[in-house]
């Protein structure tokens, strides 16, 4: 707001009163001269500031009145402007001027108060976004697109971004554009002209997706099985677990990032249900929930402990000494028995664990409690609580808490 506007909107209060602090002046100032108790140079000098302060007075609750709802540097001048007519008026009561004096004080530290909280960062309230709904089949395709593109890269326009992944981390992997190249995985530019011996690209990206042992690039399968087994999760499974619906947008993002016309929703829909049985497809975010809906376990710790690890694909993202195929570096170096002990005593460390089986534990439930320093948080999944049962998390435990920098790994049982 401008001064002409302050003002414009002080002028209601201000004409009014003013002329009744003349009359009030003038009836004062007249007792006092006619006593002889002042001169005329000091008679109008108060005059003057009478009437300054009393402006200010009307400018100040002219202020405060529009802003006194508001996080406003504003607010704080209109008291500052109110401590001091206090302090002014204090000039014309001396047997009250303890009394202005007083308020004077009491506003000006208010006025102090409300500028150092306008100079902190200011958080906005408000009702929380709504739950939106998402039906696939009535969305157009760039819309679709834009759903894929947060399920893979965690945003839109986030697909150029170095290191940028959603919650579908496929970026751990695979790189999208053709001048990329890819040691852990396929480059997957190209892809929306791929059929194998299917009979079209978008049978062959959904076997990718559900069955990706089905068919493994040369070169690109888990060390030892000759290319017959593949590291890639089955991603309509823990710990990933795309629904159709999210599975629907990331193969619609696929084909219109390479500038090619997708499949309709209907048609990739189809393919997901011949290949997925109704017991494994997950429920996505946009799709309601069914009661008593079945937990599916990774592992139950039956498996030995390569086994429990590969299959919560903990291989992908970690080195682990001593476990086929894990040679990950997207996350720390798991040498637990080495690096543990130091990060319980890091100064950053708020967690609850005092040994080093507790960190572990601690580490792979609740994963954001602590992130070693160097690697981003909300990389791991943090559905390990519910994916692994105890025999299998004690397992992994177990093992991990041997591990040394250095030395030979402990046995695999």
């Amino acid at each position: 707001m401008n001064m002409i506007e302050l003002f414009k909107d002080a002028l209601p209060l201000w004409w009014p009163g003013t002329t009744l602090v003349i009359i009030i002046i003038l009836i004062y100032q007249f007792i006092k001269l006619w006593s002889g108790d002042m001169t005329i140079k000091k008679h109008l000098s108060q005059i003057f500031v009478a009437l300054f302060a009393y402006t200010v007075f009307c400018l100040a609750v002219t202020l405060a009145k529009q802003h006194v709802l508001e996080a406003s540097h504003l607010l704080a001048l209109a008291l500052t402007a109110l401590a001091a007519t206090s302090f002014l008026t204090a000039v014309y009561f001396e047997r009250l001027r303890i009394v202005f004096r007083t308020a004077g004080i009491i506003l000006a530290v208010s006025a102090g108060t409300a500028s150092y909280a306008n100079w902190l960062p200011q958080t906005k309230g408000g009702y929380p976004p709504p739950d939106v709904k998402l039906n696939v089949d009535n969305m157009m395709p760039q819309q679709l697109a834009d759903e894929g593109e947060k399920i893979i890269f965690g945003g839109i326009g986030q697909s150029k971004v170095q290191g940028a992944i959603g919650r579908g981390q496929c970026p751990l992997c695979h790189t999208f554009f053709s001048e990329q190249t890819s040691e852990r995985a396929p480059n997957l530019w190209g892809i929306s002209a791929r059929k194998r011996l299917h009979d079209s690209s978008i049978e062959y990206i959904a076997e990718s997706h559900v069955c990706p042992s089905c068919y493994v690039v040369g070169g690109f399968g888990v060390k030892g099985t000759e290319n017959r087994e593949s590291p890639m999760p089955a991603i309509h499974k823990p710990p990933i677990s795309l629904s159709i619906d999210e599975l629907i947008a990331v193969d619609t993002w696929l084909f219109l990032h390479e500038g090619e016309i997708p499949p309709s929703p209907d048609e990739i829909r189809t393919v997901y249900e011949k290949l997925i049985p109704p017991d494994e497809r997950p429920i996505g975010p946009w799709e309601e929930k069914p009661i008593n809906q079945p937990t599916f376990l990774l592992a139950d710790g039956s498996e030995s402990v390569d086994r429990i690890l590969a299959k919560a694909q903990c291989v992908v993202c970690h080195t682990i000494p001593g476990i086929p195929g894990a040679i990950g570096t997207f996350g720390p170096k798991l040498t637990m028995k080495t690096h543990a002990p130091a990060r319980l005593k890091d100064k950053m460390y708020r967690g609850k664990a005092t040994t080093v089986r507790e960190y572990i534990t601690e580490s792979i439930l609740y994963p954001s409690v602590y992130v070693t320093k160097g690697y981003p948080d909300n990389l791991m999944p943090k559905v390990y609580g519910n994916k692994l049962n105890g025999l299998a998390t004690d397992k992994m435990v177990d093992y991990l808490a041997e591990v040394e920098e250095g030395a030979v790994p402990p046995p695999i049982k």
